[in-house]
């Protein structure tokens, strides 16, 4: 028979052992993500504010200088970390000063919640030209249950040592982020508003936010264009597609938005930082860093192909096949039993936008539907053409044409709020083993 102490040791063994167990049954889930692009100012940002006095000179890059970017993960883990890029840059970049905090309001973090962020046990990280790094884990304290987050912000604030070049960053973030004047030094651990006096549109070498989540959560990747990234959106609002299915799914996936603005298929055929392009690299191009390196892939939405048949373009309807061809193999390849959803390309006929909106480009975009539609490539279809055009004109409908993010008439080419609502509502939960609720 145990004896009182035996019996307790014994218990308190076990309960360590399952607590162990519990912790084990989780995995890195992606919970935001930033494709990145330049470098800065090469890109198509929206409402970006004058920042003259900010980066003086895309030379120079950052200078001494502290940033605090907002983001909203899709799904809340007791663990988190997070990936600094400098894939377009020129020159090594020192990072310090790394702390994450709930956002209050504004360029504000709450009281209590503001941790420091470490790398390889250190608080500054120098990243090379092209290359990329992870934050050790974070605990989360302020994490009890994640729902009853859904919908708040972090704000990840870090310093730049000295100066950082050409900066690697994303141009349509349509969500405000902060940053100081250059010589301002580190100001990350400061709570205050009045740190980071000035607003940017725009992220800047944060790229990735992991989430520790339980075994079998996974990620959604929406991998596309301005119509993904969410033009004429809400600025701050949070409205685009994307984010409409995140909402959907109510934390059972998370949806990661791995769109840029002006985005190709297969063009262009060089990208630099020597030689940029507006539009990001090509998908083909970045497909291993914006898709495959991500963590916790279940599924990835494909919506490109616009771009490709504009002017700028100029593409063929069988070039954008093949290449759409050749990643979802690649896809595949990396991340086993991925499903790989086709989505059809929106109308741009008629659009106000000179390099978009002519027959041409009508025709070529009928085709790579009806192949998306019918091939068999892909795992699934997601039909946002139905859901957006206007059978009488075969435009898109009127209704989703006024410009959300500046106002105006809209470009007859970015569906609105209302627009993206449609789409979001448009994909059936089916397709990733999920029910409607």
């Amino acid at each position: 028979m145990l004896s009182v102490e035996k019996f307790l040791a014994l218990l308190f063994m076990l309960c360590a052992a399952a607590t162990a167990s519990a912790a084990g049954q989780t995995n890195w889930v992606t919970s935001w993500a930033a494709s990145v692009q330049g470098p800065y100012p090469v890109g198509n940002p929206s409402a970006q504010p004058n920042l003259s006095l900010v980066f003086p000179t895309p030379e120079t890059g950052a200078r001494d200088q502290s940033f605090r970017l907002i983001v909203k993960p899709e799904l809340w883990g007791a663990k988190t970390r997070f990936r600094f890029s400098n894939a377009l840059g020129t020159q090594p970049v020192t990072f310090d000063g790394v702390f994450v905090g709930m956002q209050w309001s504004g360029s504000a973090v709450m009281p209590g919640t503001n941790r420091a962020v470490k790398f390889s046990g250190k608080h500054a990280v120098t990243v090379a030209p092209g290359d990329s790094v992870w934050s050790d884990a974070l605990a989360l304290p302020f994490v009890k249950k994640g729902k009853e987050l859904r919908g708040r912000k972090l704000a990840v604030s870090f310093h730049v040592a000295g100066t950082s070049g050409p900066m690697t960053w994303h141009a349509k973030a349509l969500q405000s982020s902060y940053v100081t004047l250059p010589g301002a030094g580190s100001k990350g651990g400061d709570l205050s508003e009045d740190a980071f006096p000035f607003a940017v549109a725009s992220w800047y070498f944060l790229d990735a936010l992991d989430m520790s989540a339980p075994k079998g959560t996974g990620a959604i990747v929406a991998f596309g264009d301005s119509i993904t990234d969410g033009t004429a959106s809400t600025m701050n609002g949070d409205d685009r597609w994307p984010d409409v299915l995140a909402r959907r799914l109510d934390g059972r996936l998370s949806v990661v938005n791995a769109g840029i603005g002006g985005n190709q298929v297969v063009g262009p055929q060089e990208y630099s930082p020597q030689k940029p392009f507006a539009g990001g690299p090509s998908a083909l191009q970045r497909l291993e860093r914006d898709v495959l390196t991500l963590s916790g892939v279940k599924a990835v939405i494909w919506l490109e192909g616009t771009n490709d048949f504009s002017k700028n373009g100029n593409a063929e309807a069988d070039a954008v096949i093949s290449g759409l061809r050749d990643g979802v193999l690649r896809i595949r390849a990396k991340i086993p039993g991925v499903k790989v959803i086709g989505a059809t390309l929106t109308s741009a006929l008629g659009s106000s936008s000179p390099a978009h909106g002519f027959e041409l480009q009508d025709e070529k975009r009928k085709k790579l539907n009806d192949f998306i539609r019918s091939s068999g490539v892909f795992d699934g279809v997601v039909d946002f053409d139905r859901a957006t055009s206007d059978p009488l004109t075969g435009g898109m409908q009127a209704a989703f044409v006024p410009d959300n993010t500046v106002g105006g008439p809209g470009d007859k080419l970015h569906p609105n709020r209302l627009g993206y609502q449609a789409m979001g509502m448009a994909i059936d939960l089916s397709l990733f083993g999920v029910s409607a609720k």
